[in-house]
């Protein structure tokens, strides 16, 4: 398993966002339970989100997020980044493949 950021940008006014909110944490729930994403959060300033997620390739995570309710709303678009992280502290040591 490799690791993965998701990098979250909105494209559509925070109103839209806050309309599928809920139908997005509820996503981000259930990805977690699956075992996919371990981690996740607003950007500051709120112009989108980070997520950071575990998979066999960045073509399945890109898969995975282009299902986020706010990718298929039209509201946000997404980013996949690959790294391999040199450290982890053991409080994140979760994200080590």
């Amino acid at each position: 398993m490799a690791s993965f950021i998701v990098s979250l940008t909105y494209t559509a006014p925070i109103e839209a966002i806050d309309a599928l909110l809920e139908k997005h944490v509820a996503w981000l729930r259930e990805q977690h339970a699956a075992g996919h994403l371990l981690g996740w959060g607003r950007k500051v300033p709120r112009e989108g989100g980070i997520l950071l997620a575990k998979g066999e390739s960045k073509p399945a995570v890109e898969a995975l997020a282009s299902q986020d309710p706010f990718v298929k709303g039209g509201v946000a678009t997404i980013e996949v980044i690959e790294w391999a992280h040199g450290f982890l502290d053991d409080s994140i040591s979760g994200l080590a493949g």
